[in-house]
């Protein structure tokens, strides 16, 4: 017999239906897992049971685990004639089961038994797998069980009597609760067994870490993927009451409230108060002036302003933002203070007569308000706290990432170079690239590229370097540009070059002054300029959020307007320790396009409700908007360290149908070196309005990226390199904004490091590729059975579909494009109505092994005490991760194949799926051999009448969505 088991701790249910006839129900649970069934004791009348009752499962084969589904049934126990109805149930999986360190208490939302059932509420369980021997295994379910199996649903059965009244315990005790072991006795007393003693559970950040377990529990975890992820993973759609009214199957159902500016939020009230300035102070202190400064208090709450250090007529015009539904007082309290070195001295209170005047407005608004954003606000306070944290790190912020653009420096030649020993000549090179043969004029003509943003306050550092030895290097000159002084250009336009004068140290080549008066000069060849015609990849390329050029000329008008409103996370993971209480700082961070936004911090809250509306400009539907939640390790005693990721959503524009408001609950989920996990839950409310159907159908024709990427297209490694310069450069500058935007959080929103290797990337998009193929590999049995002849009757059907096909050779092409249009309406009503969102089954996320996730989680280059082991194993993963991105690829234009009409992107299936009518009629009355000539002619075509711009056919085709969108 195996030593681990599965424990299930039954903590309670709310919101049951009533079964009784009077509006209550007589709830219990019964618990079925590997042939064995347990069942806590009934409350009655109670449709918000509490049982906090825990049993024991034994685990009969470890490695098949994850196919053994935990299943639960809440009945209602009926006592007139000891009958028991059906409430509900729910079904998980084995990939859910973690250890006992890693569980938590879950609601799940109760389902139908049958399909002519109704069930309604939530069971909570903390489900857990364990091997401490001392924990006993619950005794089997009793033979009154065979009794209780018929649902009221399907008939009636008699039983015996079911025990009523039993004892009751406080909800705090945790019980084993072991079943009576004969049914014959209607009263019998229930035996409890304590279970062990429960750790003290620690949420700091560093127990919060997910570390590799113990073998002998995570090879349980080891075996095949599953072919369906676990419910608590999938997308909700919910329908809350917003500004614009309830939304129901994504259409607003408006109420008799007014139509609000931020109609995708729930109204928020807040009461204002703007402290905007005092005049003739009295004085208090021998020096005959004061340090003044306000102190607002309703009920508990209370917010100060700046103090200014003698200064009788302050000006503070600072606003604070006390939430209505958190407001403990009627009273408002507006004190004027003294900041004194050992106290505050009071100086005086609105509303009493002092010297001086306090210039206030106080009113009622809501978070449309446009103080909002740089308010003081009472929700991201605790009662009675208002300095212990910054409201620097804590308020909202819109941020605009700098204008990137690409340097390019083409290094031609030097001459009349000086090598510092005469009797020889120099190995010269300009920091990458050693001359040959040596000479004092050395041509390179080597070309780089870099990254730089505006302003324009940098300098381009130009090192003529001699190699006198192994590693040792002399400097023969530098030359320095500054790049405010570089031609712009939006094409691929021939630039001027430029000689530039070497200098023996950085302060005479920055001194133009000096290089005038020098007769004599080492000179570099140099053709410098900044190319506007790219869009600068700042970002992983199947996650792009902005396609536009650099130049501002070559932009287009929007093609649509994109509206998110933020509205609240429900059971996220505690973060931190407050008060010996496990907590989370969480805020929000949206990006798309130069735009990235962040909610204020929500403080001590793992159910926080932010309701921030944002709105951006979208000018191609091909982009993708990223949501991510963070804990805010900056406030109170968390001595600077790193914003902890709690996970993000990434929503494709083009999956998203035009006017629909999208709301659901996104299940935030993170990849840990223990397996992934469910760090919560955000809700949001999405709305995708187009302000010109014309030119978005138009868009679907263009390039994807702007035409210098095709006319002189960069490398792989190139786009590697300067998506790394691109991601540092928006950090540095986002950086420095208050609250500023931490590295951390720039990098997980840009998926910097997605490229890196993976094993169950790998494996994931190799199944990918294999799922592509699997409709060809069906068809290619389903003919091979046809040519043996496996099924008569089908093999003479495709005889005689072969010879009118020979024979009439005009309906080939007509019939497919009339079968693809067929194909495109009948799956218009199963078109998919959620957005996209993380797949934990496609990504091989639920069945990984600890060795592949030590592997993806080791930091690049590798921790390696040997030397040769790093330098093949950083060389193994650094090949690994191109061909991971090839398979990739491939994989991308095989489901974008099948996308055409699955209506993923309803816009482009529509445009689709009118093609093919279209071209079905015209090859109807085309002849087929004209058609033939002309395709012909078409891809034979002279190279002078080709384009390196793809054509219409190939950008609408790389417009179309892939499945990346789902991969974790």
């Amino acid at each position: 017999m195996s030593s681990f088991k599965l424990g299930v701790e039954v903590v309670g249910a709310h919101d049951l239906v009533a079964k009784d006839g009077e509006g209550s129900s007589n709830p219990f649970v019964e618990l079925h897992f590997d042939d064995q069934r347990f069942r806590t004791t009934s409350k009655e009348n109670d449709l918000n049971p509490v049982w906090n009752e825990s049993f024991y499962f034994n685990i009969s084969d470890p490695n098949n685990l994850i196919k053994l589904p935990l299943e639960a049934y809440v009945y209602s126990h009926n006592k007139a004639n000891n009958t028991k109805t059906c409430l509900g149930k729910l079904r998980l999986t084995g990939t859910s089961f973690v250890p006992y360190s890693d569980a938590v208490v879950m609601h799940y939302p109760l389902e139908k038994r049958t399909i002519f059932s109704h069930a309604k509420g939530e069971l909570g369980l903390k489900v857990f797998l364990t091997d401490d021997p001392s924990i006993k295994l619950s005794n089997p379910l009793p033979a009154m069980e065979s009794f209780l199996d018929t649902d009221v649903g399907s008939g009636y059965a008699q039983t015996p009597n079911f025990p009523s009244s039993l004892p009751k315990e406080k909800t705090d005790k945790r019980h084993t609760f072991h079943h009576l072991p004969n049914a014959n006795h209607s009263q019998q007393k229930q035996n409890f067994t304590p279970m062990p003693p429960q750790q003290q559970m620690n949420y700091g950040v560093h127990e919060m870490k997910s570390e590799p377990q113990a073998a002998k529990v995570v090879h349980m975890f080891s075996g095949s993927s599953s072919h369906s992820q676990p419910s608590d993973f999938a997308l909700k759609e919910t329908s809350p009451f917003l500004g614009g009214g309830r939304i129901i199957g994504g259409r607003v159902i408006r109420g008799d409230r007014p139509t609000s500016t931020y109609d995708l939020v729930e109204q928020m009230r807040y009461l204002f108060v703007r402290v905007v300035k005092a005049r003739d102070l009295p004085s208090k202190d021998l020096t005959g002036s004061l340090d003044p400064y306000v102190e607002v208090k309703v009920g508990n709450y209370k917010g100060i302003t700046k103090h200014y250090e003698r200064n009788q007529n302050p000006e503070w015009n600072q606003v604070f933002a006390f939430a209505r539904e958190t407001m403990q007082s009627t009273v408002l309290e507006v004190v004027l203070k003294d900041k004194d070195l050992v106290k505050d001295d009071f100086v005086g209170i609105k509303g009493e007569k002092k010297k001086g005047e306090l210039m206030l407005a106080v009113w009622y608004g809501t978070q449309a308000d446009e103080t909002f954003p740089d308010a003081w606000h009472s929700d991201a306070f605790a009662p009675g706290d208002s300095t212990s944290i910054a409201s620097a790190y804590i308020r909202s912020k819109v941020y605009h990432s700098p204008r990137l653009w690409y340097v390019r420096v083409n290094v031609i030649e030097a001459q009349d170079l000086v090598p510092s020993d005469k009797n020889r000549f120099p190995d010269v090179y300009v920091k990458t690239k050693t001359v040959q043969p040596r000479n004092l004029n050395p041509i390179w003509n080597e070309e780089f590229m870099f990254v730089t943003s505006e302003p324009f306050e940098d300098h381009l550092i130009f090192s003529v370097e001699d190699r006198v030895g192994s590693n040792k290097d002399e400097t023969m000159g530098k030359a320095v540009v500054p790049l405010n002084s570089v031609e712009k250009r939006a094409d691929d336009r021939v630039v001027r070059t430029r000689w530039y004068n070497l200098e023996k140290s950085l302060s005479d080549a920055m001194d133009g002054d000096r290089a005038k008066k020098d007769k004599f000069h080492s000179r570099l060849h140099v053709c410098v300029c900044l190319d506007g015609g790219y869009h600068v990849l700042d970002e992983s390329t199947q996650y792009s959020t902005d396609l536009r050029p650099t130049a501002k000329q070559l932009w287009k008008s929007s093609v649509g307007v994109l509206e998110l409103g933020i509205l609240n996370a429900d059971r996220l993971q505690p973060m931190k320790t407050k008060d010996g209480k496990g907590t989370s700082d969480t805020y929000c961070v949206a990006k798309y396009g130069h735009k990235w936004v962040r909610t204020r911090t929500i403080v001590n809250s793992l159910n926080p409700k932010y309701n921030e509306q944002y709105t951006w400009e979208v000018y191609d539907p091909a982009t993708v908007l990223t949501v991510g939640v963070f804990d805010n390790s900056q406030i109170g005693d968390s001595n600077g360290n790193k914003d902890i990721k709690i996970g993000k959503v990434q929503i494709r524009i083009s999956t998203l149908e035009t006017g629909r408001v999208y709301t659901h609950s996104y299940p935030l989920l993170v990849l840990h070196p223990s397996g992934v996990k469910k760090m919560g839950e955000l809700h949001l409310a999405i709305r995708f309005s187009s302000t010109s159907m014309l030119s978005m159908m138009f868009q679907y024709s263009r390039p994807l990226l702007p035409k210098m990427h095709y006319k002189r297209p960069l490398s792989v490694i190139q786009q590697d390199m300067l998506r790394y310069q691109a991601v540092n450069i928006v950090a540095a500058r986002l950086g420095r904004a208050e609250p500023p935007l931490r590295r951390e959080v720039i990098e997980y929103m840009s998926d910097a490091n997605a490229h890196l290797w993976s094993m169950r990337r790998s494996k994931a998009n190799f199944l990918r590729l294999t799922s592509v193929f699997s409709g060809l590999f069906e068809v290619g049995k389903w003919f091979g059975e046809v040519c043996k002849w496996k099924n008569p009757m089908t093999t003479v059907l495709v005889h005689f579909l072969f010879v009118m096909l020979v024979c009439f050779p005009e309906l080939i092409l007509s019939t497919v494009f009339l079968y693809m249009f067929l194909i495109g309406v009948w799956k218009y009503r199963y078109r998919p109505r959620y957005p996209p969102h993380m797949d934990t089954s496609l990504s091989c996320a639920d069945a990984v092994s600890p060795d592949e996730l030590d592997e993806e989680f080791e930091s690049f280059p590798a921790s390696r005490s040997s030397d040769l082991v790093r330098m093949r194993y950083d060389r193994l993963r650094s090949v690994a991760g191109r061909v991971r991105s090839v398979v990739s690829d491939i994989a991308n234009q095989g489901e974008r194949f099948q996308a055409l009409l699955s209506w993923r992107d309803p816009r482009a299936t529509t445009i689709f799926v009118i093609f093919c009518l279209a071209a079905a009629i015209v090859l109807y009355v085309t002849p087929f051999q004209v058609f033939a000539l002309i395709a012909g002619f078409y891809f034979m075509r002279h190279p002078r009448f080709r384009h390196k711009i793809p054509a219409a056919p190939i950008n609408f085709f790389r417009r179309l969505p892939a499945r990346t969108d789902s991969m974790l």
